[in-house]
């Protein structure tokens, strides 16, 4: 069976976008990008909810006109051609290979997990993560904690339920960050 994997990173305070929605803190080394394409590699579905769905979608299709950094030169046309679901009760529609899903949460990522195929990666966000923690469908975390203290914003699981979780692995990445990896106790 497939595995939801969410990835995701956040300050040192656990917050996944400063006060003013801001994400220019978490710096992409050749590890942390090394990391990302590990996940990317163990997926063949990508997942987002609606607001970090137009994030991404705002940036991925015309990266290399925007930033030279290498994690984005490398990542971008990989973004573009792997299958992406965005679950959205007000999104009608999305482009760049990407299905709309709507109705139940859990039933619908049960599908998808029941399906044969790679992993699914839930990338950022914390509505979305929060309503699939919250129902048991997370199987595995891959956490990014970022040498920075943000003092405000959205943190990475607001208001949801207590879920206890077993500590799988650490790793510090480019000398700056902390990689934590869980799995469902």
């Amino acid at each position: 069976m497939r595995k939801l994997v969410y990835a995701v990173h956040t300050s040192l305070d656990g917050r996944i976008e400063g006060p003013g929605g801001e994400f220019d803190w978490a710096d992409m080394g050749p590890q942390l990008s090394a990391h990302s394409q590990e996940l990317t590699d163990r997926a063949d579905t990508l997942v987002y909810g609606r607001r970090v769905w137009e994030m991404m979608s705002s940036y991925w299709p015309e990266a290399e006109t925007i930033s030279d950094h290498p994690h984005d030169l490398e990542y971008a046309p990989i973004w573009r051609e792997t299958p992406k679901i965005v679950f959205s009760r007000t999104l009608d529609k999305a482009g760049w290979n990407t299905e709309v899903a709507g109705g139940d949460l859990t039933e619908r990522v049960t599908e998808l997990k029941s399906k044969p195929g790679k992993d699914l990666l839930l990338m950022g966000g914390a509505g979305l993560a929060t309503a699939m923690s919250d129902r048991g469908l997370i199987d595995e975390a891959h956490v990014v904690v970022h040498p920075v203290v943000l003092g405000g914003g959205k943190q990475v699981f607001g208001g949801g339920v207590r879920t206890d979780l077993r500590l799988t692995g650490t790793r510090t990445m480019d000398g700056r960050a902390v990689l934590l990896t869980y799995e469902k106790a």
